[in-house]
């Protein structure tokens, strides 16, 4: 009876200390955002440069330091929402993923197609996403609101249902058996 009261505890504590250790990893990124964000004052302010592994050529905004700055701008934002999505825990965080896919294709068409203005065309790359997520967020509000607000409760109206449709059922068979005696 012990060794089960210890190997409980133990799961427990390890259960306390990956939280605290995860909590841990979120408070230090979150603390780090501003240093992160003034990263692009390391990169030059030319046209070209070498990465070592790769040669960057900003051919619109004609200096690495405004394709830095465009893209930790973009950035730091995309973490924290990345952060908050998994951290949230209220029914409408899928909303969040809105955000996300944002500006997710604003640093795609920062790094990808550096020959025109961002924040232009992305929008047109939301609507799809939107029209997924905006009526499953609204198909969860409204259960909710009918569960919690109305008293109304599905799960209970469809067991009720179920009996009722049993109860015909039945019903019908000894009709049925009625009939042929």
């Amino acid at each position: 009876m012990n060794q089960k009261i210890d190997t409980t505890t133990k799961i427990a504590a390890k259960k306390k200390s990956k939280s605290i250790l995860i909590g841990s990893i979120v408070a230090f990124i979150i603390a780090i955002t501003p240093y992160l964000f003034y990263v692009y004052n390391y990169f030059p302010n030319v046209p070209t440069y070498d990465f070592g592994l790769f040669i960057y050529e900003s051919k619109f905004n004609l200096s690495i330091y405004n394709t830095a700055w465009l893209l930790t701008g973009k950035l730091i934002p995309l973490i924290l929402l990345i952060l908050w999505f998994f951290t949230c825990k209220h029914w409408w965080y899928h909303v969040i993923l809105i955000p996300i896919a944002m500006f997710a294709f604003q640093i795609f068409s920062i790094i990808v197609d550096d020959t025109e203005i961002v924040d232009v065309a992305e929008i047109y790359w939301l609507i799809p996403i939107m029209l997924v997520i905006t009526p499953f967020v609204y198909f969860i509000r409204v259960k909710l609101f009918d569960k919690h607000v109305l008293g109304i409760d599905l799960e209970a109206m469809d067991a009720e249902l179920k009996q009722y449709k049993e109860k015909e059922r039945m019903q019908k068979e000894k009709e049925e058996e009625a009939k042929k005696l």
